[in-house]
């Protein structure tokens, strides 16, 4: 029997780049959040002068943000000079 080239041959959903790419980002995401929703008590903060109350997932929320903005413009960095 003869295949016809209509059908392309598909690769496997784990075998593609960008899921095998993007699956370690996702799974360390949701540890980080389920750890940083699960820490409710509340801490003292010193920012330079000033001594902030706030609950602590709010304090690793932000932290977390941080290091994810600092984690995209860096990639998105070396993109554009390659």
């Amino acid at each position: 029997m003869v295949q016809s080239n209509d059908h392309k041959a598909r690769t496997p959903f784990l075998s593609r780049p960008g899921v095998r790419r993007l699956a370690p980002f996702v799974v360390t995401t949701a540890i980080a959040l389920i750890f940083i929703f699960e820490n409710r008590a509340s801490v003292e903060i010193r920012l330079l002068v000033p001594t902030v109350t706030m609950p602590l997932w709010g304090a690793l929320l932000i932290a977390w943000g941080l290091g994810m903005l600092a984690c995209f413009l860096s990639v998105h960095r070396r993109s554009r000079r390659h």
